[in-house]
């Protein structure tokens, strides 16, 4: 066997812009307020059941108590997560590149070649289109 067909990584990096700040701060701050959203709903749907659960027994009100505050405190932690992020984005610097995921491709590989070399792929964009390839 003279070659080989193997799946290989690809890592998608983008260029830091002031469009990309403000989509990635955009898409932060939507995330935030949707976990807001959850948060009001947990808070109503919880007064309710528990007017509920008094009303049949008020033993059970203790147990829906503990939920709804180990509800709320992912809720919290998730949106502390995402403040935490969005100063982060805050702070990227102008030209500075970012890592946005990976994706696969395919490649051929031959006897005396350098894996390393092959496997090291980027996709480098800016402000959605690709600028560079790089190994």
């Amino acid at each position: 066997m003279e070659s080989m067909t193997l799946k290989c990584p690809v890592t998608i990096k983008a260029k830091v812009t002031e469009d990309l700040k403000k989509e990635l701060s955009a898409d932060i701050q939507d995330k935030i307020k949707k976990a807001d959203v959850e948060l009001q709903q947990i808070e109503f749907h919880a007064k309710r059941i528990m007017a509920e659960q008094a009303k049949q027994d008020a033993q059970g009100l203790v147990q829906i108590r503990h939920q709804v505050e180990a509800e709320k405190q992912k809720r919290l932690e998730f949106k502390n997560r995402l403040l935490e992020k969005l100063k982060e984005t805050a702070q990227l610097e102008i030209g500075s590149e970012i890592v946005q995921g990976t994706l696969e491709r395919i490649i051929e590989v031959k006897v005396g070649e350098q894996l390393p070399q092959l496997m090291n792929a980027e996709i480098l964009l800016e402000d959605g289109k690709i600028i560079a390839f790089r190994s």
